[in-house]
């Protein structure tokens, strides 16, 4: 169907996408190649910023519920402490990092979207597409082996780094490789020196070691193997990895059981384009960086998120404003950069190789730690809470402190915004929101409370986003703005 979409993968990313289309009425079919869904935990870490976006469909509470809340993150060198960051005073409903085995991310997902009639189709692969004018043309193969072409609006790739869709569409991955190996696992271990409400980094002279507590008894960690070579990394077993611990951690930890292990490259690579004509990227096959801060799976997540509302709007007929569907690239593409370059600098500053530049940056990253401008800088960043938009095309007029383009605190409590089966946007004030909701009902709602600034009107976004903000006796101001998105009543 021309007014429908397929989605390409069934990981974390493609689920979200889906899930987000269907609750928004939009017909979504999600395919992906792998005949059964996978068990390994892969991203373990779930930030405030995506738990506040999934907070509009149900599934923050359901995730929540399974997670362990991190609230502590240590940095040690040499057995010293370095710093210590806490992500209490993030400024969210859930200013905590929860960390849950990706699977059990997905089952998640999977269940609320079931609850919008729609289940991935698993074992179908995706061979080819074409565009033709109003829509495109999927060629698949069936679980069974058939093979067939269907027609759709839109494709989302969220494929993974691999992506096919990115090399049919001959754009290029921009970037390289750190040239370091690593291995990664989830371990049952017993004497960890932390809470499970605090994770650890360690940094060592040979490479870096990594806790991220998923349970009391059970953590990812992660270390390096050192520079790359022309054999690709090999896992390590439990032995190995527990002689790594022994060299490179606390002392008295000890490995008590094995879940998982896989072993990696790390490659920084970004498309040069999120989009290409009616087809979008997201998640890994648009950005692949690092894991030191367990940003990239939040990242793809957020990519869709940020993605169907403005599909929606667009497949249902209610907006038509090309830029719309052109502001995805433009807002996600930067955020996709600055996750590449923090989480990068992270690993760079974690595995230098020099004494001297170790004790420097020991010192360094003491005194700044230390600093609360830096902390809630830093906690900021990791809780990915100041991302925003601030260069958007599709950012309005915008008067007073909060600039066009931020994010809206979310208040525990309240209705989120984007909640509902239409994306509408939400108007916050007085007499010139209800005046402004009436005028444009396909396209606004008010707000259940009124603004604490009471002069003021704020539209935002139903992605919880600022779109723009006018004094309230003023809301026609924000009249040629609604016009250019969508239609009047």
């Amino acid at each position: 169907m021309k007014n429908s979409v397929l989605i390409a993968g069934a990981g974390p990313v493609g689920l979200t996408m889906a899930l987000e289309l269907a609750r928004y009425g939009v017909p979504v079919r999600v395919i992906d190649k792998i005949p059964e869904a996978t068990h390994s935990s892969r991203a373990v870490a779930v930030w405030p910023r995506t738990l506040e976006l999934l907070d509009r469909s149900g599934a923050a509470a359901d995730i929540i519920a399974i997670g362990n809340k991190v609230t502590v993150a240590n940095i040690l060198s040499g057995g010293r402490p370095v710093a210590s960051l806490s992500l209490d005073d993030v400024p969210s409903p859930y200013p905590f990092a929860l960390m849950v085995p990706q699977y059990e991310t997905e089952a998640v997902l999977r269940r609320h979207l079931a609850g919008h009639g729609v289940k991935p189709d698993l074992g179908v692969e995706l061979l080819g597409f074409e565009e033709d004018g109003d829509g495109l043309s999927a060629r698949l193969r069936e679980a069974d082996g058939t093979e067939r072409s269907e027609p759709y609006g839109f494709l989302v790739a969220c494929d993974g780094a691999h992506s096919m869709v990115r090399h049919r569409l001959g754009l290029d991955f921009q970037g390289d490789s750190l040239g370091l190996d690593w291995t990664q696992g989830d371990f049952h271990l017993s004497g960890y020196p932390f809470p499970a409400s605090q994770m650890a980094i360690f940094w060592h002279e040979h490479g870096p070691l990594l806790f991220f507590p998923m349970a009391p008894d059970r953590a990812r960690i992660i270390t390096s193997l050192g520079p790359s070579t022309a054999t690709p990394p090999v896992p390590l077993d439990q032995d190995a990895f527990q002689e790594m611990i022994d060299a490179r951690g606390p002392g008295g930890i000890t490995l008590t059981g094995t879940e998982w292990v896989s072993a990696f490259r790390i490659n920084e690579r970004q498309v040069e384009n999120y989009r290409s004509g009616r087809v979008f990227l997201a998640g890994d096959a648009a950005h692949i960086h690092s894991p030191a801060g367990g940003q990239g799976m939040n990242t793809g997540m957020q990519d869709a998120i940020n993605l169907a509302w403005k599909l929606a709007l667009v497949i249902r007929g209610i907006a038509c404003a090309p830029a719309l569907l052109e502001s995805y690239d433009l807002e996600r593409r930067p955020v996709g950069a600055q996750v590449i370059a923090a989480s990068g600098r992270m690993t760079r500053i974690g595995t230098l190789a020099d004494h001297t530049l170790q004790h420097v940056r020991d010192l360094v990253a003491h005194t700044l730690m230390g600093l609360s401008p830096v902390q809630r800088a830093v906690t900021g960043l990791m809780a990915e809470v100041s991302i925003g938009y601030p260069h958007s095309p599709i950012n309005g007029p915008s008067h007073g402190d909060a600039k066009a383009g931020a994010r809206v605190r979310p208040i525990m409590g309240e209705v989120p915004f984007g909640w509902g089966d239409t994306p509408l946007f939400t108007a916050r004030g007085g007499a010139g929101a209800t005046e402004l909701a009436a005028r444009f009902p396909r396209l606004v709602a008010t707000s259940p409370r009124p603004s604490s600034e009471e002069p003021l009107l704020s539209l935002v976004r139903p992605d919880g986003y600022l779109a723009a903000q006018v004094q309230d006796a003023n809301w026609q101001e924000l009249v040629p703005y609604l016009q250019q998105i969508g239609a009047e009543r």
